[in-house]
């Protein structure tokens, strides 16, 4: 059983390609189930689409749904196109984002925190002039956020959970053991999967999310794991995923998970 849950397209206004390509990728790629999962509309603003090349404007989500729904009906016996969602998890919007989701029949909703202090955890300029303490603070303030939206119940999939080292890769060294431990005890309590992301290779700390010593700390607290390529152009799709099964073989994890209709499938990492 191979499968990618985490595919963007053009809706978002930074991927290339429409969702047929990706699954046609998927194809190619070998897999038996592709999930859709697109970043929603930014529900936080009045405007429609309050920020066009990092969201998808608020009117595209029905069709984005319907979309997928009848690719889903026209490629069923040859690959299993699965209705996701990457959604962003701000405390202060979080009963809103849950919701306007729950109007439509997700298959799984990918909670991702892409923002901390108001400030993209992309932005390189973020680090400038904090000190050790103000970067440990930002750290451990990341995964607070993380955690809540494990409490949240709004998530099947927790994604990339050390992305914010993307453009930052000293963010790995800055320490926050108690912040990222009490993270993963409650992502394992409350039966989330946390993916393996492999879209780190196309930012400076090279490599995937999370770290190697996040997953073995994962596997202790009894998380759980899928995959995910995070591809935002078709030809990523199921990017490394083999090497990831190996790593993780390694690591001791023996299966991974994937979600259709809420409902967790464990399938052994082949």
């Amino acid at each position: 059983m191979k499968f990618d849950l985490h595919t963007h397209h053009f809706r978002c206004g930074h991927a290339d390609g429409t969702i047929r390509d990706y699954i046609e990728a998927g194809i190619a790629a070998g897999l038996t189930v592709i999930g859709i999962s697109d970043h929603t509309p930014y529900f936080g603003s009045e405007s429609e689409q309050a920020f066009p090349r990092i969201a998808m404007a608020k009117s595209e989500l029905a069709r984005y749904v319907e979309e997928v729904l009848a690719l889903q009906k026209e490629y069923a016996g040859t690959i299993d196109v699965l209705l996701g969602i990457e959604s962003d998890y701000f405390p202060e919007y979080a009963e809103l984002y849950r919701r306007t989701l729950s109007a439509y029949p997700f298959d799984y909703i990918i909670g991702s925190v892409h923002n901390v202090g108001g400030v993209s955890i992309f932005n390189k300029s973020r680090w400038k002039n904090l000190d050790l303490q103000g970067k440990i603070a930002s750290k451990a303030e990341y995964y607070r956020l993380i955690t809540a939206s494990a409490r949240s119940g709004m998530f099947q999939i927790l994604g990339h959970i050390d992305a914010m080292k993307g453009n930052y890769p000293q963010f790995s060294d800055i320490p926050a053991t108690a912040e990222i431990d009490e993270c993963l005890r409650v992502i394992g309590e409350c039966g989330i999967a946390i993916e393996i992301n492999t879209s780190g290779g196309t930012k400076l700390c090279g490599g995937w999310y999370p770290s190697d010593d996040i997953l073995e700390r994962a596997l202790h607290y009894g998380v759980e794991v899928t995959f995910g390529s995070d591809a935002h152009v078709p030809s990523r799709v199921a990017d490394q995923r083999e090497a990831v099964a190996a790593r993780l073989k390694e690591i001791g994890f023996t299966r991974w998970v994937y979600f259709k209709q809420t409902q967790q499938i464990s399938v052994p990492i082949q």
